[in-house]
């Protein structure tokens, strides 16, 4: 290894990087908030608040993993120095976005009364649920628009601007909470609907920040959205929808992997799925840091394809993988070392905390595999290479990862059932796999490049 090109690309990569790991972290922690805050008006509260974001979460993550196409998108095409396409994609972009969150409204108006009368809730849980849902989703074109005009920012490689709007987003998410729930300043008293409506505001706020930035910044004028409108162009669109449905679709497998698992777990008893909890909590905080340079990772290879710098990209996508590796020591030593501490964080139940220091241990062998994983992933999408995350990630996960945890997890074929600690065997089996399948299509892909280049200059 060339130590002098990792630490010039490392530093290029982190100054990416750190920005969206403090945004990332900002998001987790006002969902941390709103749970919180909610139970301390009652338990009731703090349970519909959780549950209500357990539906809400996979959909707005869904949409967040579409909007991610743009990002692959405009670095490409900021390296090539097509500005005029980065703002006609933007607005193309934007018109799925809005789209999307006018459709979660209708969504929720459509379904809900269809369901109602066959959830088995208490009477007071149930109704703060739906409260909560029935105002949050006013927010969603307010977040789909953010979303777009964080991935143009993030896409021509500024990073910044997302964490000083989720910094602004958490601030104002605190007071809001505190009027909403409690009804202050004239406000209705809504317990953990409330969350609700402070969630809503958030999104709207965050957008409206993005927008005046994306107004008077002197560094997004070279491709500046204002100087031209766009109206939708079905071409452009399907192009679009091609490359992010597929990350959409990924993110929503794993998501829903995790929580399938902790369904799977409630006959083993509240303790093991409050151990399961309090792991998966922690594990997935640490998972914003690869998390945060595969998206970096995106942005500066999918910047050096469009620059026609194939061993640029390369090189982004090797020392992006070390970059992730190093920083899964450092984790995985915390982890270990850290543990029992972490876990009385969350509990002080002591057969709980004993379990999920005991999970935790297993994390730290997976998030090894994940670091490789998602890194992989972000240099797919740098390559505009989608369809094959989705396909690597569906079978690693559902048809590998999920069946080993099951098998291990829950039934006695070869060996003693091992109740939770199976199914994060089987967590560790699928992200390894995963890991392998992307490292070798990401190979495979540049490999691909060089043979192209090296035909189109035989030919020349």
């Amino acid at each position: 290894m060339n130590l002098t090109g990792f630490f010039s690309h490392s530093k290029s990569l982190l100054k990416l990087t750190y920005p969206i790991l403090v945004a990332q972290l900002i998001q987790h922690l006002m969902g941390f908030v709103d749970i919180v805050m909610a139970g301390q008006v009652s338990t009731v509260d703090l349970a519909a608040v959780a549950i209500a974001s357990s539906i809400w979460l996979p959909l707005i993550l869904t949409i967040y993993g579409l909007m991610m196409a743009l990002a692959a998108i405009v670095s490409h095409l900021s390296g090539a120095k097509k500005y005029t396409d980065v703002v006609e994609q933007t607005y193309q972009t934007a018109w799925i976005g809005l789209a999307l969150g006018l459709s979660l409204i209708g969504l929720y108006y459509l379904v809900t009364p269809l369901i109602i009368p066959f959830v088995t809730l208490e009477e007071n849980l149930g109704a703060l649920m739906f409260g909560y849902l029935e105002f949050v989703v006013w927010g969603a074109p307010g977040y789909c628009l953010y979303l777009v005009l964080r991935n143009y920012s993030e896409g021509l490689s500024y990073t910044k601007p997302t964490m000083i709007i989720s910094i602004i987003g958490l601030i104002i998410n605190i007071p809001a909470n505190y009027i909403f729930i409690y009804g202050k300043f004239g406000m209705p008293e809504l317990g953990g609907a409330g969350c609700g409506v402070a969630t809503a505001i958030v999104y709207w706020v965050m957008f409206v920040g993005m927008f005046i930035y994306a107004v008077y910044s002197k560094v997004l004028k070279q491709a500046s959205l204002f100087n031209a409108f766009y109206w939708p162009v079905w071409r452009e669109i399907k192009y679009i929808l091609a490359l992010g449905i597929p990350i959409a679709l990924s993110l929503l497998f794993e998501v829903s992997l995790f929580a399938v698992v902790s369904i799977i777990l409630i006959p083993f008893g509240v303790e093991v799925v409050a151990s399961h909890q309090i792991a998966l909590n922690f594990t997935g905080l640490i998972f914003m840091v690869p998390l945060s340079i595969a998206m970096a990772t995106t942005i500066k290879v999918g910047y050096a394809i469009g620059n026609d710098n194939i061993q640029q990209a390369r090189d982004y996508s090797i020392y992006a993988i070390i970059l992730g590796l190093l920083f899964a020591c450092i984790t995985a030593t915390i982890t270990v070392l850290f543990r029992v501490d972490i876990a009385q964080i969350y509990s002080n139940d002591l057969p709980v905390i004993e379990l999920a220091a005991s999970l935790m241990l297993l994390a730290t062998i997976w998030q090894f595999s994940d670091s490789i994983q998602v890194v992989c992933a972000g240099a797919l999408r740098g390559y505009k290479d989608t369809k094959a995350i989705l396909y690597i990630t569906f079978i690693s996960y559902w048809i590998i990862g999920l069946p080993v945890g099951l098998i291990l997890g829950v039934t006695d074929w070869f060996m003693p059932h091992m109740g939770a600690y199976g199914l994060w065997i089987g967590f560790i089996v699928g992200l390894t796999v995963s890991a392998i399948l992307l490292s070798w299509r990401l190979r495979i892909i540049q490999q691909r490049i060089v043979n192209k280049v090296t035909t189109k200059t035989v030919n020349v």
